[in-house]
């Protein structure tokens, strides 16, 4: 598994708290640093090799896109602020993700998962398979993270605080809410099918007015959904 040595650049004790405790549940992920200031975090990365800076926007001394300016060859960013309208001059900057104080869990590993993504596209880039990539995510189950890779998913149901996704071959529960999950894998063939169901589109197997059937099992569809899904699957026909 890849590893990220990782470093913080945040002047808020608590940030940095909330920031330390989620990169330690993290596996592929491992912190090296922590700087209050711009200024020192600029002699740290001439210093040492970091994967990922955690950074925030408003920093003593040296603002944090200022600090991102002058960085030559920044390692892969992840932007943390209180102030969600500079999100775009962000983006235009290349960062990986812009995060909102407080900081949930959730969005801090779909945060992070974006790095696997990456990589992912990276190492299984080969001329003889062109344009055929292998997406993935590590999902926590317990106390150890699972890989799970999207094309493999058949269906995901939404279980209360809990997501149970569902494979050819196994189950995993972890804690998501479903809209999230939505977000994940709306780009990746998904469809959302019920207020509890989203299904691998090219998974399903047969449908009627009520329900899609995917690997033998019946799912429901949802009133509110029921007209987009039907129209998207019978223009698949």
């Amino acid at each position: 598994m890849l590893k990220y040595n990782c470093i913080i650049v945040e002047d808020e004790p608590l940030a940095v708290e909330v920031l330390t405790d989620y990169i330690h549940q993290v596996p592929f992920l491992e912190l090296k640093e922590v700087c209050t200031d711009a200024i020192y975090a600029m002699e740290k990365l001439q210093a040492d090799k970091f994967d990922l800076m955690f950074l925030d926007i408003h920093l003593p001394k040296l603002k944090g896109f200022d600090f991102l300016e002058a960085i030559k060859n920044p390692p892969y960013v992840i932007i943390t602020s209180a102030y969600k309208e500079y999100a775009l001059q962000s983006y235009e900057m290349n960062v990986v993700d812009y995060l909102l104080k407080p900081i949930r869990f959730n969005r801090f590993l779909k945060a992070v998962n974006k790095l696997n993504l990456h990589e992912e596209k990276i190492i299984n880039h080969s001329p003889a398979r062109s344009g055929e990539e292998r997406k993935y995510y590590f999902f926590n189950v317990g106390k150890k993270r699972v890989k799970i890779y999207l094309d493999e998913i058949l269906y995901v149901e939404s279980l209360r605080e809990y997501v149970r996704i569902t494979t050819h071959n196994k189950s995993i529960l972890t804690k998501f809410q479903l809209n999230e999950i939505e977000d994940l894998l709306s780009k990746n063939n998904f469809l959302r099918v019920h207020r509890s169901f989203i299904a691998a589109k090219d998974k399903i197997s047969a449908f009627t007015a009520t329900d899609v059937e995917i690997n033998n099992k019946s799912i429901p569809i949802g009133r509110s959904y029921k007209e987009l899904v039907l129209s998207l699957l019978q223009t698949d026909q």
